[in-house]
């Protein structure tokens, strides 16, 4: 059955391909789709079967209501259907105080929600994203974020809440995750480094995410992994984010989906960008890119070093499978307090990740297998006493001792949301050097 899911934009659409169709007047309703979505309970949850919406099932009949569409299409989500006004509330008119970064999709704020906005509601920050008129995105992309996080729920997935679409403003409004992008935490400076066991447990939870998404049974491959669209709760549990580039897999006997290419230099696979040639393989070889940040502490591409280390990962493969050559590339930051065992094995499995032959990549499940055991090696040195001075702004920060025994991080409260476009410490939920 084709599903109808973009007229329940129609209503607020305005040009694309699209503007040939008469804007709806949607019925008034309690704006929300009244179903369970599963975030609250742990679990992962998705529309049955094959049955789950994809943007390509999208039609766009002339008339159906907004609210009728949304529990035909959307049935089994949760997500709230805003107003704008009730979104100026939620962030005090967009003001500069609540302002948390930008990205090639738009400006984020920060907000706070609660029943007195919407009956039901739960209490909590919220994270506020705006679609830029004028970005580099535009409302294919915030169509696609609506349809897959409205139906896919699970503990390593950000969590939507919903949605406010009103003539030409488009905005998306999430959990808010104090302690930003693992970007944010990997890169930055004047801060203490993420300890060993802290950067295991990120990519354990990354990897649940992207294997939760290939093992769908119509799979949806992720197309942007990389360390800025990786989001950290309280206790630094990974959250895949930004889902705007997001694609349906193959199916059936089909072996990948050819597509224009698109995704960020360094993490987007070679082959590619060569034939927009799109597999979960594709995946596989943007964790491996990630990884190896984490093992090295440098980003993808680095422009501000020697040529022949601006490419990460050209510079550091071929150490990863020499144990001598190994903690030569390892971040120095971490200062020798890693597991030296879990070390080559992470290695060993970035190896793999980013092998040139899709077909020698493993897989996500298999990922997860090999590193879940590594976050509970305890070979890692009694390393010294680390002071970290506070970083004061506008969220808490608290230094701790770091010691392998007593796993103590040193909290910064970030918000998820980092952008190129400001400074180093702010978010980016889409990042401006995606090409096409």
């Amino acid at each position: 059955m084709k599903m109808t899911l973009s007229s329940l934009f129609l209503s607020c659409y305005k040009g694309g391909d699209h503007s040939d169709y008469p804007p709806q007047s949607p019925k008034k309703s309690n704006n929300k789709v009244v179903a369970t979505k599963g975030h609250s309970s742990g679990t992962s949850t998705t529309r049955s079967g094959s049955n789950r919406v994809s943007v390509t099932d999208l039609s766009f009949p002339s008339a159906t209501t907004l609210s009728e569409e949304i529990s035909i299409s959307l049935a089994g989500t949760n997500l709230y259907v805003f107003t704008l006004a009730e979104l100026k509330i939620i962030t005090q008119s967009f003001s500069s105080s609540n302002f948390l970064g930008e990205g090639g999709f738009g400006p984020v704020h920060k907000g706070f929600i609660d029943d007195k906005v919407r009956p039901g509601l739960k209490a909590q920050p919220v994270a506020v994203k705006l679609l830029d008129l004028d970005g580099t995105q535009g409302h294919k992309e915030w169509l696609t974020e609506v349809v897959f996080l409205g139906q896919l729920s699970h503990p390593h997935l950000v969590n939507l809440i919903g949605y406010c679409c009103e003539e030409e403003h488009r905005l998306l409004v999430y959990e808010y995750l104090p302690r930003g992008s693992l970007e944010n935490q990997l890169f930055r400076r004047y801060s203490a480094s993420l300890p060993w066991s802290t950067r295991m447990k990120i990519a354990v939870g990354a990897a649940k995410g992207l294997s939760f998404l290939h093992e769908q049974k119509k799979p949806v491959i992720y197309r942007d992994f990389k360390a800025s669209n990786i989001l950290l709760d309280s206790d630094y549990n990974a959250k895949l984010s930004d889902f705007g580039l997001a694609k349906d897999g193959p199916e059936g006997d089909d072996t990948h989906v050819s597509t224009r290419v698109m995704g960020t230099q360094g993490y987007a696979v070679p082959e590619y960008v060569m034939t927009g040639h799109l597999t979960a393989m594709s995946d596989v070889y943007s964790f491996g890119v990630v990884l190896l940040e984490m093992l090295t502490g440098r980003r993808s591409v680095d422009k501000g070093r020697p040529s022949r280390e601006q490419n990460l990962v050209e510079w550091a493969r071929p150490a990863l499978n020499d144990s001598r050559k190994l903690g030569r590339i390892m971040d120095p930051r971490l200062e020798g307090q890693y597991s030296e065992m879990g070390a080559k094995k992470a290695a060993a499995l970035a190896y793999q990740c980013l092998s040139h032959r899709p077909r020698n990549r493993p897989s996500m499940p298999a990922v997860v297998k090999i590193l879940e055991p590594l976050q509970d090696y305890d070979d890692v040195p009694i390393g010294p006493f680390v002071y970290t001075v506070p970083n004061h702004d506008d969220t808490n920060t608290t230094t701790d001792a770091q010691t392998p025994k007593e796993r103590k991080r040193t909290h910064h409260r970030r918000h998820p949301l980092k952008s190129p476009k400001s400074s180093p410490d702010s978010h980016n939920h889409n990042a401006d050097d995606k090409s096409n």
